[in-house]
C-alpha cells in the first residue's frame, strides 16, 4: 500500500469552504466597487452627498481585501505551527486549527493551591444549586438568598 504524501502547505486554499470564501471576496468586492462607481456617476449628475460614498466604496474594498488576506495569512500560520502539526500527528482534528493543548484548561494544578479560586469556585456552585432547587419548586418564594450582602 502506497504511504499518503502530505499535502502541499496551500492545498487549504482550494477546499470547498475555501473556494466559496474566495468566490464571496470576489463578489463583495466587485460589489462595492460597482457601488462607488454608481455613487461617483450620480455624484456627477448634481448629487453632492454621492461624493463622499464614490470614496468611501473603494475604502471598504480595501478593507475587505485586506481581511480576507489575513484570514489566509493567518490560516497559512496556523498550519505551518508545529504544535498544530504535532497535534494533527496525535490524531486531533480541530476545524480551528488549535493544538492538542489547547483542549485542555490550563493551570489546572494550581486550582486547588488558591483558596481564594476554590472559596469562589465553591459559592458558584451553591448558587448553581440554589438555582437548582428554586427551579425544582423546592424553594420557598422568596427564600433564595445571593449572598452574604443579601443577608
Amino acid at each position: 500500500m502506497p504511504s499518503a504524501q502530505p499535502r502541499p502547505r496551500w492545498w487549504f486554499l482550494i477546499t470547498p469552504r475555501w473556494l466559496a470564501w474566495h468566490a464571496f471576496a470576489v463578489l463583495a468586492s466587485w460589489g462595492m466597487l460597482w457601488l462607488g462607481d454608481w455613487q461617483f456617476h450620480r455624484a456627477e449628475g448634481g448629487n453632492a452627498l454621492s461624493w463622499a460614498y464614490t470614496f468611501e466604496w473603494p475604502i471598504f474594498t480595501v478593507f475587505g481585501v485586506v481581511f480576507w488576506a489575513k484570514t489566509i495569512f493567518d490560516e497559512w500560520k496556523t498550519r505551518g505551527n508545529p504544535a498544530v502539526l504535532a497535534g494533527a500527528a496525535a490524531g486531533v482534528d480541530d476545524d480551528l486549527g488549535l493544538p492538542a493543548s489547547a483542549h485542555v484548561a490550563p493551570y489546572e494544578d494550581d486550582v486547588e493551591d488558591d483558596p481564594e479560586l476554590v472559596a469562589y469556585n465553591a459559592y458558584l456552585a451553591s448558587l448553581s444549586r440554589r438555582s437548582e432547587v428554586s427551579r425544582s419548586g423546592g424553594g420557598q418564594p422568596g427564600s433564595t438568598k445571593l449572598g452574604p450582602a443579601a443577608s
